[in-house]
């Protein structure tokens, strides 16, 4: 068995449960924090899930929304079972066929 660690992003339901449903919205409230971010950058950190995210922009939005950052990530852990490959850890060479040792020439 093996854990698959994911997470999920929680801002875009923070933000209508502050009644916030544009995502311009955003723009002003973190850059008065010092947060500089384009529309295009707050759009796709509300629409999608992040991979990477400054500190300093978690903190800002947790200050906005009045949250935690256990408020916008959600941490899930999944368990799941390994397949087995017939085979596994070794190369199958073509029926018939061996590797050949190569050979190195140097030029006299």
């Amino acid at each position: 068995m093996t854990v698959a660690v994911t997470y999920r992003w929680h801002l875009r339901q923070l933000m209508a449960a502050k009644d916030m449903f544009a995502t311009t919205d955003l723009v002003p409230l973190l850059a008065d924090r010092g947060v500089v971010l384009s529309r295009e950058q707050v759009y796709r950190l509300v629409v999608g899930t992040p991979e990477r995210l400054n500190l300093v922009t978690l903190a800002a939005l947790c200050d906005i929304l009045g949250a935690t950052p256990a408020d916008l990530i959600e941490v899930v852990a999944e368990q799941r079972q390994l397949k087995k490959v017939a085979g596994a850890g070794t190369v199958a060479s073509p029926p018939g066929r061996r590797p050949r040792r190569a050979r190195v020439v140097t030029d006299d």
